[in-house]
């Protein structure tokens, strides 16, 4: 399982005319899930992200986390991320989880994030053609994959 957390000032995502979800300063996450992820990775990414040091202390240095600040986040299902680039140039999406899966997990991550927040979890719907737009404040990007946590 693969994340994408991104510092922003604002995030939200749309789909149709309709915005789904919306924050103000907090993460942006990007959420990908491959085929053999387990609820043990998503669990190990949502506390990643939860406990992230990527947020100014008093000093000006990144000390803090999202459930230091009190932030926001806002989870976005995005399966281009488990793409495999080594071969031509159309990106290869064979590792990509099932829906079942994939759904499972990116509910799961969401509740998770709610849970060690206390604060709800935005989120895009799973599967739809989404509209991103956010401020990434710093910029701040960083890549979690639980298969790297070794």
């Amino acid at each position: 399982m693969r994340i994408v957390i991104q510092r922003v000032s604002h995030a939200s995502v749309t789909v149709g005319d309709e915005t789904t979800g919306s924050i103000n300063r907090g993460l942006m996450i990007l959420v990908g899930v491959e085929n053999g992820d387990t609820d043990d990775d998503c669990l190990w990414l949502a506390a990643k992200a939860a406990n992230m040091r990527i947020f100014d202390d008093d000093a000006g240095v990144m000390n803090r986390s999202v459930t230091d600040i009190g932030g926001e986040v806002l989870a976005v299902s995005q399966f281009t991320l488990t793409a495999s680039t080594r071969k031509g140039n159309r990106p290869s999406y064979i590792r990509a989880a099932g829906h079942e899966t994939a759904t499972h997990l990116y509910e799961l991550f969401k509740a998770e994030m709610t849970r060690l927040t206390g604060r709800p979890c935005a989120a895009g719907i799973f599967g739809a053609d989404m509209q991103v737009s956010l401020v990434n404040d710093g910029p701040v990007t960083i890549i979690a994959d639980s298969r790297l946590r070794e």
